[in-house]
């Protein structure tokens, strides 16, 4: 009898304590071969211009039990991508980006807010040339599941934003080039 209850014990025990490491937060790390952020904006009323960064960094805390998250994003200013090699350098330069200064720009979250178990809105601080505004990132999409060739779980998201570029002090040609720029991120992760 001493022998069952001490085994209904540890059996209790055990669950409780694997019940709670499934419930933990994990952690994700950005794979930079499939996050890219990009923005867009409005060039003097001809066309909408799309530019993105080739280099970003960063880690996505999830719980999902909780329903809790965490980002925490590094950009890498000087890999931007214009498509044109002298328009990247003249982006990079004091009156916009001022990449010699500022080699980078950070996001982080510092709330996120759920429908059921998907994200549908990301609050945080975007730092941009040293300048931190809130910034408020709707998601459009997200996935949560195991990655289909890494066999690891994963996530994904696109998610969008509007800033004015002059809020950090990145706005010169303003409005003849739009003060608006419409932020667009593709992220995917893979659990640490």
């Amino acid at each position: 009898m001493i022998r069952n209850r001490l085994t209904a014990i540890a059996f209790v025990f055990t669950a409780v304590f694997s019940a709670q490491a499934l419930a933990a937060p994990q952690t994700f790390t950005l794979d930079p071969s499939h996050t890219f952020p990009r923005f867009s904006y409005d060039h003097m009323g001809m066309s909408k211009q799309i530019l993105r960064f080739n280099t970003t960094t960063g880690k996505v805390v999830l719980d999902k039990e909780a329903k809790q998250a965490g980002v925490d994003i590094t950009i890498d200013m000087t890999s931007i991508d214009t498509g044109f090699e002298m328009f990247d350098g003249h982006i990079q330069g004091a009156d916009f980006l001022d990449t010699a200064q500022f080699p980078t720009a950070s996001f982080k979250s510092t709330k996120v807010i759920f429908e059921g178990d998907t994200p549908v809105s990301i609050e945080g601080d975007l730092t941009i040339k040293g300048i931190t505004k809130p910034v408020t990132l709707t998601v459009t999409s997200f996935y949560n599941g195991p990655h289909p060739m890494l066999k690891k779980d994963s996530i994904g998201a696109n998610a969008t934003a509007v800033i004015k570029r002059s809020e950090f002090n990145a706005g010169k040609f303003a409005p003849g080039v739009g003060d608006e720029v419409t932020l667009d991120i593709a992220l995917e992760a893979v659990a640490e």
